[in-house]
């Protein structure tokens, strides 16, 4: 079998006949009238019309004066019919080839083909080609199956290959895409206003989370990459929008996980005199609607083999309350336990407990090995004040957030609540944070003087809410870096490449 180089040097002495010939094997001009699945699905309107093809080769068959030649776009395949004598000779010009320039291509070049709409003798739907252009000459073959590509981290390396030869994998990035189509038109539908904020800040908070990192020379002065939109969209409610969200990357400075990366898509959402309960009225409908949009359905079989039912309309989702769940797995009172009691629990159940920073994340831990058992659709309630520095206080127990998390699939796929406008409160909230981080606990909270200057100036009470692309990962039952097209790698170059370019300092 031929090495990679081989293949490639092939392709290149086929360019270089074609750079002799006078061919350019990549034109800047394309022209289409079809897609192919157009031509497929609409074949009875279109038999005997004259069309324009473009598309990537899957397959190459030549037979004497006969040609046929499989394609690709991003809709569907189609078989190209060339004979000797209706499609026309060389037009190096033009970067046409004639039948007789076929053994010059190769599967994975890219070209447009003009002719007829037909039926071949053996009833298949083809364009039968008067004109073949070259559009792109491609110098490394892809592998001629999935089967052949396989290695997940090859796979993530090339993604350009693995949406080529995977279908699977292709279909998943365009419902990713009407996965936030979707959010973006639900939000737009209820007159909320898209607002881009900056990535980069002076202080980070909306999250518990490690920040990145960065320098902007023309202030001199470090930034970091924001961790969570929250602080910058409730500024803009104190600055008179009353609903607003925003789509964009966030960072968090955090290792791998099958629902984590260190970057990912989110969107938040702020609205102005709505409380939690309306927020999770919306959410319903809004998760609802997005489930219909990009898969169809409402039921999903999750990676983890749980089911889920995202239910109907006018079904509400069920409440599970925090600290109930903790006190019935535990015996713990998530206000009166001591840390050694909390820790005691979580030694008791496998948990790591080398890195302690103080009972809050002990408690939150000691959670999380609850939650992997809850299915959802259900709404996580009752959750601790020292757990969320940023919600407002119930009424009926000042010790509880007015704070919804959605539980879905054994996690938690989205968090929302009354936001917390109280300047003083707010100010305590933040020292008690920094507090924290002094201790060594480095996801707490920042001070963020500036958001406790605006509240003073007065924002309205309002619901906010946030989910990252881990739901589109959740209900698509995929893991993390299968969710996105180019998770981030360690940065590494194959030794085939290194051969291919020698002179390149790799």
């Amino acid at each position: 079998m031929a090495t990679l180089k081989e293949l490639r040097d092939e392709r290149l002495r086929k360019l270089d006949e074609l750079k002799q010939l006078g061919v350019n094997a990549y034109p800047a001009k394309a022209e289409r009238t079809h897609t192919l699945a157009n031509v497929t699905e609409n074949f009875s309107e279109l038999e005997g019309q004259d069309a324009a093809l473009v598309g990537r080769i899957i397959s190459i068959r030549k037979f004497g004066k006969l040609a046929f030649i499989v394609i690709k776009d991003t809709s569907g395949s189609l078989q190209l019919f060339l004979r000797d004598g209706e499609i026309e000779p060389l037009d190096a010009e033009q970067s046409q080839l004639g039948l007789e320039q076929i053994n010059l291509l190769d599967s994975g070049d890219f070209v447009q083909a003009s002719g007829q709409i037909i039926k071949t003798q053996t009833g298949e739907i083809s364009l039968g080609v008067k004109k073949l252009r070259l559009l792109t000459k491609s110098l490394r073959p892809m592998p001629v199956s999935q089967d052949g590509f396989t290695n997940k981290e090859e796979r993530m390396r090339r993604r350009y290959i693995d949406t080529n030869i995977n279908q699977d994998v292709f279909d998943r990035f365009v419902r990713r895409s009407e996965f936030w189509q979707a959010t973006r038109q639900f939000l737009l539908d209820n007159d909320f206003l898209e607002i881009n904020i900056p990535v980069l800040e002076h202080t980070t908070g909306g999250a518990d989370a490690n920040p990145f990192v960065t320098h902007m020379d023309a202030l001199d002065q470090d930034f970091y990459l924001r961790i969570s939109h929250e602080l910058p969209l409730k500024r803009l409610l104190g600055g008179g929008y009353e609903k607003v969200f925003d789509i964009g990357p966030r960072f968090r400075n955090e290792n791998y996980s099958d629902e984590h990366l260190p970057e990912h898509v989110a969107m938040e959402w702020y609205w102005a005199y709505a409380d939690w309960e309306d927020g999770m009225k919306f959410t319903q409908e809004m998760v609802r609607f997005i489930a219909d949009k990009t898969w169809g359905t409402r039921k999903f079989t999750l990676a983890n083999g749980q089911e889920v039912d995202l239910g109907q309309d006018n079904e509400d989702w069920p409440r599970v309350s925090f600290v109930e769940k903790i006190k019935e797995r535990y015996g713990l009172d998530v206000f009166e336990c001591t840390l050694e009691q909390a820790v005691e629990q979580l030694k008791k159940i496998g948990g790591e407990v080398e890195k302690i920073d103080n009972k809050s994340r002990v408690i939150d831990k000691l959670w999380k090995k609850i939650r992997v058992e809850i299915a959802g659709p259900a709404y996580l309630v009752d959750v601790p004040d020292f757990l969320q520095p940023l919600a407002k206080l119930q009424a009926k127990d000042s010790r509880l957030t007015e704070q919804f998390n959605l539980l879905l699939g054994g996690t938690e796929a989205s968090k929302a609540y009354s936001e917390l406008n109280n300047p003083i409160d707010q100010l305590q909230r933040f020292s008690d944070q920094q507090k924290m981080r002094e201790e060594g606990d480095d996801e707490a909270m920042m001070m963020d003087i500036d958001f406790v200057e605006m509240l003073e100036y007065g924002m309205p009470p309002a619901c906010g809410y946030g989910h990252a692309e881990r739901l589109f990962w959740i209900l698509e039952g995929v893991t993390a870096r299968e969710g996105v097209p180019f998770p981030q790698l360690r940065s590494e170059v194959d030794e085939v490449t290194k051969t291919i370019y020698p002179d390149i300092k790799l």
